[in-house]
């Protein structure tokens, strides 16, 4: 495996990754494991969460369109 290159110009943000379950600022690694960006590190820890509540608001929102029962899953 080729060494990583320190980018110089690195993003900003805060990014939780799915595969280690940690927060990661600056050098990242692979998105495809990356959520995120997020602006602050407390924000970021809560990825999934926020993921879930946007889910839900998301599936009701499909549902309420569809003209269907919406219960508060």
């Amino acid at each position: 495996m080729a060494a990583r290159r320190k980018d110089p110009n690195p993003p900003t943000g805060w990014w939780y990754n799915t595969r280690t379950g940690e927060v990661e600022h600056g050098e990242l690694s692979r998105a495809i494991d990356l959520m995120g960006p997020y602006p602050d590190e407390a924000t970021a820890r809560r990825a999934l969460e926020i993921a879930k509540e946007r889910t839900k608001r998301a599936d009701r929102e499909d549902a309420e369109w569809e003209g269907e029962d919406v219960d508060e899953r």
